[in-house]
């Protein structure tokens, strides 16, 4: 592998890059002792946080139908889990037979019956008549012409399943339509006027996955700059942290956002999304850059410093980045930003969230074979990152403008004792939390930026998919907060006692990548193409001895031979090192091809060109 010079990295720049893979117990031991408070301040936030749960689950609205549907059939009961794997599956399905096919099936496999009436909601109840009615359906047998029962039962099912299949997409699309603000940006405004009137702000997501090609980063591009142009003429002018804002994803303007493309994709990805800021600070709104999985993040660094330097966006502190508490470099990251801050004389906008991509870092690293993981293996550790980063960006008073993501009573009690009086916002979904935020705005006066997706109805499914995960799982907050049959004190924990507790520090059932198969073997090892500090050393090696042994080859006249990197050819060997050997004349390498090249000379260069080969194959256990 042959990489190309980088720039050499700062302190804190390599620090960021040296902790990616840090030890999970120091490291926490380490966002302990800044997340935790003294007793005084300990029972007022568990005072604080007691009087929000109640106030949320005596506040009159109780929720809407969506959340109580979710409650009812969450991720622990089989039920939810058809429900899911059917949203899931959805995505996938390539023609209306095997649509029906798979409804069928797993509407099958729930006990819808045992659900009924224990909800107190008409929609909850009805949903799950429809769920029942949807089951018998799918369970008619085929006709039978010696049966009119059977003929009557195969007429049904004929008939049923595609409005069996409409009314399942029907209602995979109003499961969405709790979490996405509109299909347009016009409809997502318009529905958004009431939350604007009483006060709540919003920063808008153009819905899609990563762009794949050109035309995609293209459509994508298109997309955020007209939504920047709506918000200017509607939004009108004023400060920037009450302004509307845009969440750009970084994957969706350029289809080859990796670091192995870092020499195309950073000219092209600084062009845009520094075009993209310019027409954001022009027409006065907001501009943060969403956070994406961890393998992209010191490639995103580069882009956003590039950005923060250019000479038209000096002076605007519009510009924002969301960072995640469950990677182990989250705090680093928070240092790392106040220094681009004050070289660039500019205050980031900073939304600290907990990450929704944690399945997914995990497979990714037990599937690569690396040392260790970038996030936390326990909820309790993601949580104490979360307060100790929350800290951090209080410390900087006001030279970083933090925006708190949450929906846990807790952190919001935790935040509003350790602010004070300094500026900050809090964040949360749309369709999530609405209920705890509304009692926030009502007791505090604290301003709320609801993160509102806009997109169609093909563009939904893999959202919605993440966030019934998150909202369905019988851990969530969410579900629970709303759930008279939890205890208000399992609610409102301290999490750094709940760390402090833990034994052992790391989760025994996620071993590291190397012990994955326990005693059976050891997983092979392998290499992070994606870390500078790994790519840079093990590429310089092998470009320095190609380039030393292409010299010689070409001082020589000989052509590279076709044989194993790691082993000197045979002796007699067929082919172009053969032909070579024996200093033929003509053939297809015309003539004189080999002239002058001893056998030991060709050795040397073969050996020399590949010598990194074996020390490479050791350290990753491959070959």
């Amino acid at each position: 592998m042959i990489v190309e010079p980088l720039p050499e990295p700062g302190a804190l720049r390599r620090h960021l890059r040296t902790i990616l893979r840090a030890a999970e117990g120091p490291l926490v031991r380490q966002l302990s002792a800044l997340a935790r408070v003294d007793a005084s301040a300990r029972e007022r936030v568990r005072t604080e946080a007691v009087a929000l749960v109640r106030a949320v689950r005596e506040h009159t609205s109780g929720g809407s139908g969506i959340e109580a549907l979710i409650r009812e059939y969450d991720l622990s009961s089989r039920e939810g889990v058809v429900l899911m794997c059917l949203a899931e599956a959805l995505l996938r399905v390539p023609d209306p037979a095997t649509a029906d096919r798979l409804i069928g099936d797993r509407i099958r496999a729930g006990h819808w019956e045992t659900h009924l009436g224990h909800s107190d909601s008409l929609f909850v109840n009805a949903s799950t008549w429809a769920l029942i009615l949807g089951a018998r359906v799918a369970q008619a047998r085929e006709p039978d012409t010696r049966d009119e029962a059977g003929i009557l039962y195969g007429l049904v099912q004929r008939t049923g399943e595609p409005l069996l299949r409409q009314a399942v997409r029907r209602a995979m699309r109003v499961l969405g339509q709790q979490f996405v603000a509109g299909e347009t940006l016009g409809d997502a405004w318009e529905h958004g006027q009431a939350e604007r009137d009483r006060g709540f702000r919003h920063s808008y997501d153009m819905l899609g996955e990563a762009a794949l090609t050109a035309a995609d980063a293209e459509r994508y591009f298109d997309a955020y700059a007209s939504a920047i142009r709506f918000l200017g003429a509607h939004s009108g002018s004023g400060d920037v942290e009450q302004a509307p804002g845009i969440s750009v994803k970084l994957s969706a303007l350029h289809p080859r956002y990796v670091f192995a493309q870092r020499r195309r994709a950073l000219p092209a990805l600084v062009e845009r999304l520094g075009t993209l800021a310019a027409d954001a600070r022009a027409a006065g709104v907001g501009l943060c850059v969403d956070a994406e999985e961890a393998d992209r993040l010191d490639l995103s660094l580069d882009l956003i410093e590039a950005v923060s330097s250019r000479p038209e966006l000096r002076g605007w502190d519009g510009l924002g980045l969301a960072i995640q508490a469950y990677q182990k470099r989250c705090l680093a990251l928070i240092d790392w930003l106040d220094d681009v801050g004050r070289r660039h004389g500019r205050r980031w906008m900073v939304r600290l969230v907990k990450g929704a991509y944690w399945d997914t870092e995990i497979k990714l690293c037990q599937l690569q074979g690396l040392a260790d993981y970038p996030v936390f293996t326990r909820k309790a550790h993601t949580d104490v990152s979360y307060l100790a980063c929350a800290r951090r960006l209080l410390d900087t008073r006001g030279r970083l403008y933090p925006q708190f993501a949450t929906h846990n009573a807790h952190t919001v009690a935790w935040v509003l004792d350790a602010a004070a009086d300094r500026p900050f916002e809090f964040q949360r979904l749309q369709g999530m939390g609405e209920t705890l935020h509304e009692v926030l705005r009502e007791r505090h006066g604290v301003p709320c930026r609801i993160y509102a997706p806009v997109g169609r109805y093909h563009e939904l499914l893999p959202y919605l998919v993440r966030r019934l995960l998150e909202n369905g799982a019988n851990s969530s907050f969410v579900n629970r907060i709303h759930d008279p049959r939890v205890p208000v004190a399992d609610l409102v924990g301290d999490p750094v006692e709940r760390a402090a507790a833990l034994a052992p520090v790391r989760n025994p059932r996620i071993p590291v990548p190397a012990d994955l198969f326990g005693a059976e073997r050891r997983n092979s090892a392998g290499v992070d193409l994606n870390d500078p500090e790994v790519v840079v050393p093990l590429g310089r090696g092998p470009a320095l001895a190609c380039v030393s042994a292409d010299r010689r080859r070409r001082a020589t006249g000989h052509t590279a031979p076709s044989v194993r990197p790691d082993q000197p050819p045979a002796r007699g060997r067929r082919g172009s090192l053969g032909r070579s050997r024996r200093g033929r004349q003509g053939g297809r390498g015309g003539p004189g091809r080999g002239a002058g090249l001893g056998r030991d000379a060709r050795r040397r260069a073969v050996r020399a060109a590949w010598k990194p080969w074996p020390t490479c194959s050791k350290r990753t256990g491959r070959s």
